[in-house]
């Protein structure tokens, strides 16, 4: 199959053809595909641009750094969600690659993006790259005063599973000055971890 047929591919209707042509397209990609699959994350089609957002995943890191500009340098905030949610896509598809160093600083840098879809979808994208974003979640539920993308944040460590989340949230449940859903969320969530981690032992 051709890249331009493939690229057809993955705007099908049907989910099985466009996972065959995700893959295809990361097995036989040239120097022009991660560039063009950028290029559909704009696109008005939903389904096309998820599955561009997903055969990004699936290349994995040589798609970060085009990410990473079109997250930081688009004026279009389709593009740069969908940026976010892609780099989410790495994370959850290479879990045992370590995740580059340029990719944690540009979703650190955009979880300070105006637009909620996208400062939420970096924050998301941090939580599925685990350990390696701690600090990086850590400093963020310090400085923002947004409650909405502290509540997200909360939520982002405990999907990293990273024990040190523990400390961090019992610290906000017991903080009066922090805003009520903040510590309300914080308190669910312990109770969360403390399910995945008994989880985990069994």
């Amino acid at each position: 199959m051709t890249t331009d047929s493939l690229f057809e591919q993955l705007k099908h209707p049907n989910p099985h053809l466009r996972e065959r042509a995700m893959w295809e397209l990361a097995e036989a990609r040239d120097a022009s595909t991660i560039a063009r699959l950028v290029d559909v994350l704009g696109e008005e089609d939903v389904v096309y641009r998820r599955a561009a957002v997903k055969a990004l995943g699936v290349i994995g890191v040589d798609a970060v750094p085009p990410l990473v500009a079109s997250l930081l340098n688009s004026d279009n905030v389709t593009v740069r969600g969908s940026a976010a949610k892609a780099l989410a896509q790495v994370a959850v598809n290479y879990p045992d690659v370590t995740f580059p160093e340029e990719g944690l600083q540009g979703l650190k840098t955009a979880m300070n993006d105006p637009n909620p879809v996208v400062n939420i979808g970096s924050v998301m994208a941090l939580g599925e790259i685990g350990s390696p974003a701690f600090e990086i979640l850590v400093e963020a539920l310090k400085t923002t005063d947004n409650p909405a993308l502290q509540v997200t944040i909360i939520n982002a460590l405990v999907s990293s599973g990273d024990e040190r989340g523990v400390e961090i949230l019992t610290a906000l449940t017991n903080d009066k000055s922090v805003d009520t859903y903040v510590s309300e969320s914080a308190t669910s969530a312990l109770s969360r971890m403390d399910l995945v981690n008994k989880y985990k032992r069994e």
